[in-house]
C-alpha cells in the first residue's frame, strides 16, 4: 500500500479509536499484523499522530480549559478543584508508566495480547453497564479527590495493549458512581497530560525525531497528524452525546467481536 494512503488511514484510525473505549494502540497493532507493514518504520509516526488527537481535545474544550486555567491562577474554587482532579488522575499513570516501561514495550509487540484484552475489556463494560445504574452528571470539578485517584489507578490498566486508556478510565469512573457524561469528559481531559507525557517520553527515546529526522517522510506524518486531529474532533463531539443517552454497550460488543475475530485469525495464521 502507498505510504501516503497508509498514513491517512492510520491517522483516521487513531482519531476514531483514541477516545472511544476500544483501544487505539490495539487497533494500530492489529493493523500492523493484518496488513503486514513494518511496525519499526511507522513507530515514530504513531507517536506524532497521537499529538493530533490530543490537540482535538484542547480545541473541543478550549473555552472550558481557558476558564479553568484563568480561574486557577486567580484562586477560583471550582477551577482549583478541576485542576486538582486532573492532576490526581494523572499521577498514577505517570509513576507506574515510568516504572513499568520495559514490560509495556514487550507487550506492545504482541497482537494476541491485544486481541484477548479487547474481549476481556468488552465483557467488563457489559458487566458494569448491567450492574451499575446510571448516575447524575455532576461535572469533573465536583468529583472528590478519592474518586479521581481511583480513576487514575484504573487508567493504568491501559498499559496492557488492547485494554484502552479511555475504557479503563471510564469504567473506573462508572464503578465509582460517576455519571456517563462526566466519566467520558474526565477521560478526555485526563488524556491530555497522560498522552502528552507518554508521547514526550517516547520522543526522547527517539533521537532521530529530536534531530528532525524520521523513517517516514514529514509530509506523511503531517497528513496522519491532520487526519487524526480532524477525526478525533468529530468523535469527541458525537461520543459524549451518544453515551449520555445510550451507554457504552455497543462499544463492548464491538470489542468482543473484533477481539474474537483477531484471536481466530492469529491462531490460524
Amino acid at each position: 500500500m502507498d505510504n501516503t494512503i497508509t498514513a491517512i488511514l492510520l491517522g483516521i484510525l487513531e482519531g476514531l479509536t483514541e477516545f472511544l473505549p476500544v483501544s487505539s494502540t490495539g487497533h494500530l497493532i492489529l493493523a500492523q499484523a493484518f496488513f503486514g507493514y513494518d511496525p519499526e518504520q511507522w513507530r515514530q509516526f504513531n507517536i506524532v499522530i497521537q499529538l493530533g488527537a490530543i490537540l482535538a481535545v484542547v480545541v473541543s474544550y478550549w473555552s472550558l480549559f481557558w476558564r479553568m486555567g484563568t480561574g486557577f491562577l486567580t484562586g477560583q474554587p471550582e477551577a482549583l478543584r478541576f485542576v486538582r482532579n486532573i492532576f490526581l488522575g494523572f499521577v498514577p499513570a505517570a509513576i507506574i508508566g515510568l516504572l513499568a516501561k520495559d514490560a509495556i514495550d514487550v507487550m506492545l509487540g504482541s497482537p494476541m495480547v491485544v486481541a484477548i484484552a479487547l474481549v476481556l475489556g468488552g465483557i467488563a463494560i457489559l458487566v458494569l453497564e448491567k450492574t451499575i445504574p446510571a448516575r447524575e452528571d455532576t461535572g469533573v470539578a465536583a468529583l472528590s479527590w478519592k474518586v479521581c485517584m481511583a480513576i487514575g489507578l484504573a487508567q493504568c490498566l491501559a498499559m496492557i495493549p488492547g485494554t484502552s486508556r479511555s475504557a479503563s478510565s471510564i469504567l473506573g469512573a462508572l464503578a465509582m458512581g460517576v455519571g456517563r457524561k462526566t466519566a467520558a469528559e474526565f477521560s478526555f481531559f485526563l488524556a491530555v497530560p497522560t498522552m502528552l507525557g507518554a508521547a514526550t517520553v517516547k520522543i526522547f527515546d527517539e533521537p532521530a525525531l529530536l534531530r528532525g529526522e524520521a523513517l517516514i517522510s514529514w509530509t506523511e506524518i503531517g497528513l496522519g497528524f491532520l487526519a487524526a486531529f480532524l477525526t478525533a474532533l468529530l468523535v469527541i463531539r458525537l461520543f459524549v452525546a451518544y453515551v449520555s443517552k445510550h451507554g457504552f454497550s455497543p462499544f463492548a460488543w464491538y470489542r468482543i467481536v473484533l477481539g474474537t475475530g483477531a484471536i481466530a485469525w492469529l491462531w490460524l495464521a
